[in-house]
């Protein structure tokens, strides 16, 4: 998209206040079709302002200088070309943590929440003192780093094939002081070195894997099918590949009444539950809805000890 600079221009007649910032640039992001305009001219401005977001309101009258609005400006002209605004700023929350994320991840969406929360929920409901998590495609380390905060009993290895993702989820994991309870490690599905293997195996598999089909690239947001890995986000030609991988060779690292829990897209369940379930392996425990969306989300397995 070639946005003309001269969109931009300030009027030398007029100060720029944040409070007039706020309102011009949504209305520019409104125009340009991005998601969530206010929310996001938040954002940009607070990082070019580097204070919070509350901050804005309180000095709405403050006029920035010149170097910040010169950089506010060239970070909306990106975002109305459709950037991730995480991308941008280099940050995304995620169940109240702050992350950082990179074009190298898959940036952490809000429901996979849901996923943090019933893990959350079953953990906190177990009598052992000590329970190891293997987070299958980490990216971030936002669903593994999200557990080791919330629960004082976890340890969790990260699993990428991307050394770029691994390194943002190390660095995430030190910046939260958890570098401690959570290891990153590069492995390609569940080709393990056995040193990285607990004892006996992992108690529980966490994983929120690429599930889109490859043959619906085109029903993405623009702003994800240009921006995001597309390693983070497609599982084969039917988007179930990962699930297949799970079902074949999970068993070989988990102990032998582990839980496993995914998250799936829409329209998956039937297909994932079969495919956890048909070889005898696992018996599939329970599902949860996206309360948003209204579809199947959250899959809980647990392992057949044989």
């Amino acid at each position: 998209m070639d946005t003309p600079r001269e969109e931009l221009a300030v009027p030398v007649t007029q100060q720029w206040t944040i409070g007039r910032l706020l309102q011009w640039s949504k209305e520019y992001l409104q125009s340009k079709r991005v998601e969530s305009p206010r929310l996001s001219v938040e954002l940009l401005l607070a990082h070019a302002l580097h204070c919070k977001k509350i901050d804005l309101y309180l000095r709405i009258e403050r006029v920035p200088t010149e170097e910040e609005r010169g950089e506010f400006r060239e970070l909306l002209l990106r975002a109305a070309e459709h950037a991730p605004i995480a991308h941008l700023i280099g940050k995304k929350e995620f169940y109240s943590i702050e992350f950082e994320v990179s074009p190298a991840v898959l940036i952490p969406r809000p429901e996979t929440e849901l996923l943090v929360e019933k893990v959350i929920q079953h953990v906190r409901a177990l009598p052992q003192l000590h329970v190891a998590v293997l987070d299958l495609g980490t990216g971030s380390g936002c669903v593994g780093l999200a557990l080791c905060r919330h629960l004082p009993q976890v340890r969790v290895t990260g699993t990428d094939v991307s050394e770029e993702a691994l390194a943002v989820a190390r660095s995430n994991a030190e910046r939260l002081g958890l570098n401690e309870r959570f290891v990153a490690v590069g492995v390609d599905g569940f080709d393990f070195p056995p040193e990285s293997i607990p004892t006996g195996g992992w108690d529980m598999l966490v994983s929120n894997p690429p599930y889109v089909a490859e043959n619906e690239t085109s029903g993405l947001d623009e702003n994800v099918r240009r921006y995001e890995p597309s390693a983070a986000l497609f599982g084969g030609m039917d988007g179930l590949k990962f699930y297949r991988l799970m079902a074949d060779r999970a068993e070989t690292v988990l102990k032998p009444r582990a839980s496993v829990w995914v998250e799936i897209g829409a329209g998956q369940h039937e297909s994932v539950v079969k495919l956890m379930t048909e070889s005898g392996r696992y018996k599939h425990v329970e599902t949860f809805k996206d309360l948003n969306e209204g579809h199947s989300r959250v899959v809980r397995f647990d392992r057949i000890e044989r």
